[in-house]
């Protein structure tokens, strides 16, 4: 993974040369935006892939041809521009992210998300055998890694766009009082860097959206679970997630 760290980079820079300028939006079939941003990350990010890992599958999000293949024993999954409806705004915070995931028999195993607007890069690498999430922020190299849940109790990270009853309803049950709200990958990246502990999920969202994140998530000790408890897999269908629960240092009291 590592070799695409520049391909990251680069497509990366080239959504912040097109967020400078101003930029304007198509729809989608499924009535999402789409920009000259996402398409000019793909084709950096697809270049970069087929050169360091020809042999395996790429699923990305606007390489709508590439949906309609079937899962593999291993796959990349894209999203080169996470959090449009964020980076269309003209008073944007930033909460857009580069997804790169790479999908092992069911699992998300190792990813990098990159946020261009904070010039922050996070990567999952090996260290001998084992699997460690790093990332590269404000000129300083470190290591991701989930908090205990602090003594005044454990802090929640919902989208920024999509919260819906289901999320509202979670939070109660498990008497959850703090929520910070952010847009795109950057949810899983709060959990990893222990910041928050919890990211319940019950609005939409593609493979795309979460392979990174939910990598980087598991290398930093964290990770994702199914409504009914169990882990959370990869490859459905038409690559859709189900409902999903991210977790950091805490696991919530009303999963089976």
């Amino acid at each position: 993974m590592m070799k695409l760290l520049p391909a990251m980079r680069q497509a990366g820079a080239e959504i912040m040369a097109i967020h400078a300028k101003g930029v304007t939006a198509e729809l989608k079939e499924d009535r999402s935006p789409v920009t000259e941003a996402d398409k000019a990350a793909e084709h950096i990010l697809l270049a970069a892939l087929a050169e360091h890992f020809p042999d395996v599958p790429v699923i990305s999000e606007e390489n709508t041809a590439s949906h309609s293949m079937s899962a593999t024993p291993n796959y990349f999954l894209v999203d080169p521009l996470d959090g449009t409806r964020e980076f269309l705004r003209t008073d944007s915070s930033g909460s857009f992210t580069v997804n790169i995931g790479l999908v092992e028999h069911g699992r998300a195993v190792q990813g990098i998300i990159f946020a261009p607007a904070f010039h922050r890069l996070c990567w999952t690498a090996f260290e001998g055998e084992h699997l460690t999430a790093c990332q590269s922020y404000n000129n300083e190299q470190s290591v991701l890694r989930v908090r205990s849940v602090p003594s005044s109790g454990p802090v929640a990270v919902a989208s920024k766009s999509h919260l819906d009853p289901d999320t509202s309803k979670f939070l109660l049950r498990e008497d959850i009082t703090e929520t910070l709200s952010v847009g795109s990958s950057l949810k899983f990246l709060l959990l990893a860097d222990g910041q928050v502990d919890i990211y319940p999920r019950y609005g939409p969202t593609m493979e795309w959206d979460t392979a990174a994140g939910e990598a980087l998530l598991r290398a930093a000790g964290g990770t994702v679970l199914s409504e009914d408890g169990t882990d959370h897999v990869y490859g459905k269908a038409g690559w859709k997630n189900a409902a999903f629960i991210a977790c950091a240092g805490y696991h919530p009291c009303t999963l089976p």
